[in-house]
């Protein structure tokens, strides 16, 4: 999570005022861009967020992200589980290069590091092999002789 205090972004050109960010909001932008990543299968959440999200509340694009800003320099932690059969290595450059881009393309802001931590692996779902007209695995070709 990260601080409470709003990050201000400098301009290069005059302004009318300061602009200054929450935090929630660059957590939801790097939230966003590393879960679009191809080979994420979900982000890290508390259980506070997946007990929320099965009573049906929306998915949290920031959970599974932590920022920690100082001076000038931004430092993101990302927290994320891929899908079974990826390369680690190249998911994870993916990530750090998305959520870099995003971030430099939506506030402006430069990057110390992105750290990607993967927390597991989440294997395909296999398709149901059992028969619903035949919960036994029983064939009629018996109950002809009877």
């Amino acid at each position: 999570m990260a601080e409470d205090t709003n990050i201000i972004l400098e301009s290069k050109e005059p302004a009318l005022g300061k602009i200054e960010v929450a935090p929630q909001v660059l957590e939801i932008i790097v939230g966003i861009a590393a879960s679009q990543t191809e080979g994420v299968a979900r982000m890290r959440g508390s259980l506070a967020n997946s007990v929320t999200e099965l009573l049906g509340r929306k998915e949290q694009h920031g959970k599974g992200v932590k920022l920690v800003f100082d001076g000038d320099e931004l430092a993101v932690d990302v927290y994320v589980y891929l899908n079974y059969g990826v390369a680690v290595p190249k998911v994870a450059l993916a990530i750090q290069d998305s959520v870099k881009q995003q971030l430099l393309f939506m506030t402006d802001l430069d990057l110390r590091e992105v750290n990607v931590h993967v927390e597991g692996v989440i294997p395909e779902k296999m398709a149901q092999q059992v028969d619903p007209d035949h919960l036994f695995n029983q064939t009629d070709e018996g109950d002809s002789d009877q």
